[in-house]
């Protein structure tokens, strides 16, 4: 029998016939739908059609959701109260504002125990990529397709080629899955994975938490992939578990059997791979207005002339919009703003990681954050998270996709400058005018009280017996007002969590 890829397997599983063409009609498990949705859902009820599958069908609030206290604004309105009707009309599962489920779409998902491995899952939103995580495939749509998803619960779709990326080793200090993603992107370009289905292996990958592989699978997109994937394991199985819509019991037993077959075989071709040392990638940030441009924030704006190819003319683009100047060091660029949250970063553990930065520390600039589920939202106040961004200076507000997009309202102002957690930096992305730089939540966090890019803390570095902390970590923090001298409990466990500490005891700051 042929060696066969997670791929292979996902897409036998869901094919129902081949055309001539190669083409695959594929049969959709679960179809998540947002504001944007209301022209398939007018195309069906032009033509008097039902929704196939009211019940594999969710709709969720996130794009318009408003995240603050005040009037809604007429069109933010129209487009949320259509939704509603939309879902009542058909049937479907609607997490609207009112909903204790209600968030982003890729973040509810998996908290809801949508998202499972082996289902093919597909919404209206390019980062449906997020899934993959969970070895799922799932990919987005546009709205032509996401009216024949409700019409028929199913999608044509060409097969993509295979790409391994595999990432060896272990992630050094302060790195997490944002900076896996950006490093990669900067290296084969915006365009690298183009048309690919990609499949992130290698032990650090493994070592990740959920939250960092569903950071890692969302920004496939940005890299030109058509969707990526983590195979399913136990730590896949362990979040999970108890998840409302998740199945238990004898079910889930039957159900993680088959989850186990999903992976990869041993010999199973892809048709390309690529290969990375974890311990080279280092806390990373944008300069530019597309995410491959992208360097450590150690590094310095690049000057265009000194790129290869074609990128220099994109680079001079670049560098016009952003208003920087080549040399210029990257953790001496000031802002304005930062922005914490997205279907990227905006996981309980996305705010946990900002939090330990923001710590008895007060914002320089101001700031929102916006995280991805009311379930987040909720937790992180419980666990006292919410209140460290308040007390920093920060805005805390409702869930949605906010800032990320900016299609509710919440946008960075013409000409300013954002550190952002989201996943796209492209002009006026996050606003007309805006520029964004894009970073892993806790380097947003050291912007804020930095009032520039800077390197974030605490990140450390050392042997097994004495752990040095890097002067640089402070972010520019003098030694007199070092703040690493004590961490508190979160921080510890977020640190060992990410594998930033080898031993917890006798911690000790070599900042002066």
């Amino acid at each position: 029998m042929t060696a066969r890829t997670m791929l292979d397997k996902l897409w036998d599983a869901h094919e129902i016939l081949r055309r001539d063409d190669g083409t695959s009609l594929l049969w959709v498990d679960r179809h998540l739908v947002h504001e944007g949705s209301h022209h398939a859902f007018a195309k069906l009820k032009e033509r008097g059609m039902p929704v196939a599958q009211p019940d594999l069908t969710f709709g969720v609030v996130d794009h318009y959701a408003p995240t603050r206290a005040g009037d809604m604004a007429p069109d933010i309105r129209r487009m949320i109260t259509t939704l509603g009707e939309n879902a009542r009309e058909t049937g479907i599962k609607l997490f609207d504002l009112r909903d204790p489920g209600q968030g982003i779409v890729h973040v509810i998902g998996p908290e809801q125990g949508l998202t499972l491995p082996g289902l093919l899952i597909n919404c209206g939103d390019s980062h449906t990529s997020t899934h993959g995580a969970f070895g799922a495939l799932a990919f987005g749509v546009g709205a032509t397709e996401v009216a024949h998803i409700l019409a028929t619960q199913t999608i044509w779709q060409k097969r993509p080629e295979t790409m391994r990326i595999r990432f060896d080793g272990a992630l050094g200090a302060g790195v997490a899955a944002k900076d896996m993603a950006l490093h990669w992107i900067a290296q084969l370009g915006a365009g690298g994975a183009r048309g690919h289905a990609i499949e992130y292996t290698g032990a650090a990958v493994e070592a990740l938490s959920m939250e960092g592989r569903m950071t890692l699978c969302n920004l496939s997109i940005e890299g030109g992939a058509r969707l990526g994937m983590v195979a399913p394991d136990d730590v896949t199985f362990a979040y999970i578990k108890g998840r409302p819509f998740a199945p238990a019991g004898e079910a889930r037993t039957a159900a993680v059997a088959d989850w186990r077959a999903l992976i990869s075989d041993r010999d199973a071709a892809f048709d390309r791979e690529v290969a990375f040392d974890a311990g080279d990638i280092a806390p990373t940030v944008t300069w530019g207005t597309t995410p491959e441009e992208a360097l450590p924030i150690t590094g310095a704006v690049p000057d265009p002339d000194s790129l290869p190819g074609g990128k220099a003319a994109h680079a001079r683009a670049s560098l016009d919009y952003m208003k920087l100047t080549a040399g210029t060091p990257l953790d001496r660029i000031a802002i304005d703003q930062v922005f914490i949250g997205s279907c990227t970063n905006g996981r309980i553990e996305d705010l946990r990681l900002a939090a330990a930065v923001l710590k008895g520390r007060t914002a320089k600039v101001p700031g929102l954050v916006s995280p991805g589920s009311t379930q987040v939202k909720e937790q992180a106040e419980a666990e006292g998270l919410a209140k460290v961004f308040v007390d920093a200076g920060l805005e805390w507000a409702d869930a949605g996709c906010s800032m990320c997009v900016g299609m509710n309202g919440d946008r960075v102002g013409n000409g300013k400058r954002c550190a952002s957690s989201t996943n796209r930096n492209f002009k006026g992305r996050q606003g007309r005018g805006a520029r964004t730089h894009l970073m892993s939540p806790a380097m947003v966090a050291a912007a804020a009280v930095n009032g520039h890019l800077a390197m974030c803390g605490p990140c450390w570095r050392g042997g097994h017996e004495r752990l040095e902390h890097d002067r640089r970590a402070c972010g520019g923090v003098g030694a007199g007002e070092c703040r690493h001298r004590s961490i508190d409990s979160v921080a510890v466990h977020v640190a060992a969590a990410q594998g930033w500490l080898w031993r917890v005891p006798a911690l000790r700051c070599a900042c002066g």
